[in-house]
């Protein structure tokens, strides 16, 4: 009896270590994707803790996910233009942004040539990771249930995201 119980417990602590080493991989896996993917800003790991919260660093460097409905930027409906937290490339035009009601803010198209996407299998489902494609961080994902035109949903973690709103 009392070696079930050490086999179940090494069992379980086997994949949860499995677990959370497919979310939180490495600083230097997060940065640079496939071992082909460069960026045109890269910087240390140092570098990424010192110019981002911790938030940020959480989930553009180690793939995170924010809490949904934690993002002031759920509520953004200005005039302007959403950009990469990390290294401000702009990212995704406020008139592409709509209210997905699932917690996190959603875009139907991003801006031409600003993100870059691979498959991530890190949950045990194929999904489409959507990242950053001049510093490689990690913003969230893509789905083919949003709206007309594209029937896309880019469902982006709002700590990712920085918005600057268009001039008057």
């Amino acid at each position: 009896m009392q070696c079930r119980r050490r086999f179940l417990f090494s069992g379980a602590a086997a994949l949860a270590a499995l677990a959370a080493a497919g979310r939180w991989r490495p600083a230097a896996a997060a940065q640079s994707g496939a071992p082909s993917e460069s960026f045109e800003v890269t910087r240390t790991d140092a570098q990424w803790r010192q110019s981002l919260t911790p938030a940020q660093y959480a989930v553009l460097r180690h793939e995170g996910t924010e809490r949904p409905y934690s993002s002031a930027l759920n509520d953004e409906h200005r005039a302007g233009v959403f950009a990469c937290a990390g290294c401000r490339l702009d990212l995704f035009a406020s008139h592409t942004k709509f209210d997905s009601h699932t917690g996190w803010p959603s875009f139907w198209a991003p801006l031409d040539h600003a993100v870059a996407t691979r498959e991530d299998r890190s949950s045990g489902v194929s999904r489409t990771e959507v990242h950053c494609r001049r510093c490689g961080g990690h913003l969230g994902h893509v789905f083919d249930d949003g709206p007309p035109p594209t029937g896309l949903r880019y469902c982006m973690n709002g700590v990712a995201l920085m918005f600057t709103p268009a001039a008057a």
